[in-house]
């Protein structure tokens, strides 16, 4: 975890936000429509230097189309882990192609922290924890310590973990922005429709929530749309979300 701990002090170098500003923002925009507080949040620049975080899977197209209809340069953070299906990642080229973003920003882990670690590319298979921290929780952690502020496509229903998501939350000085926190499934589904925004080509397959292929499988009838992440294991974020680490959860 040393590398880890390294990057912890890079990323609280500079921090911006108090929990009195995030308590003021989550106050300001209780109620007003997601789409006029991103504008607001974008072009009166109130959350700084901002970044999406994106996966490309299954409902990213609508945090993506809603941030470039008001500014297609934020840039756009994906974590290339290398494990990726080859469907997301032809997913992405045509939402990029399509919604006009100018910035993507593919971060993949380091190569030589992949041969110390995982020089098989199994570790998935047996350090799921150790895997992800390699391969999403330390190549996010060192781009976004340019960035005052992530935002995410978290939404509450997603899974029991996610119940109550706030729109703004504080992260080691930094600030993350959950637009869709209180989308319902029947919200995103409309703004698929309205918007004519194409769907990842897994999800007609049942993968609801789509991360690295070894590690996503198919959400049967009735599971929450996480549960096909890191089935077997008990195990629910990748770390990249966790605000307080525990067992599963790499510090960051």
């Amino acid at each position: 975890m040393a590398e880890t701990a390294r990057i912890v002090d890079t990323i609280d170098a500079r921090p911006r936000f108090t929990a009195a500003d995030v308590a003021a923002l989550n106050a300001r925009f209780a109620g007003v429509d997601t789409a006029d507080m991103l504008r607001a949040v974008l072009t009166e620049r109130l959350a700084g230097d901002a970044a999406v975080v994106s996966s490309f899977g299954a409902e990213s197209a609508v945090l993506l189309h809603l941030v470039g209809s008001i500014d297609p340069s934020v840039p756009v953070l994906l974590l290339d882990t290398l494990k990726l299906f080859p469907e997301t990642l032809a997913y992405r080229d045509t939402l990029v192609a399509r919604l006009g973003l100018t910035d993507l920003r593919s971060l993949q882990p380091d190569p030589a922290m992949l041969a110390a670690r995982d020089e098989t590319g199994l570790r998935w298979s047996y350090d799921p924890d150790g895997c992800c921290e390699i391969r999403k929780v330390i190549p996010l952690a060192r781009a976004l310590a340019g960035f005052d502020t992530s935002i995410t496509g978290r939404k509450g229903f997603q899974a029991s973990t996610r119940a109550g998501l706030p729109r703004f939350e504080l992260e080691d000085g930094r600030m993350k922005m959950n637009p869709l926190a209180s989308w319902t499934k029947a919200d995103l589904d409309g703004y698929f429709l309205a918007h004519d925004l194409p769907r990842h080509p897994l999800e007609a397959q049942g993968y609801l929530s789509i991360g690295c292929a070894p590690c996503t499988s198919i959400v049967k009838p009735g599971e929450d749309p996480r549960s096909g992440r890191w089935r077997g294991w008990d195990k629910v974020e990748c770390g990249i979300h966790s605000d307080v680490p525990g067992e599963n959860d790499p510090i960051f």
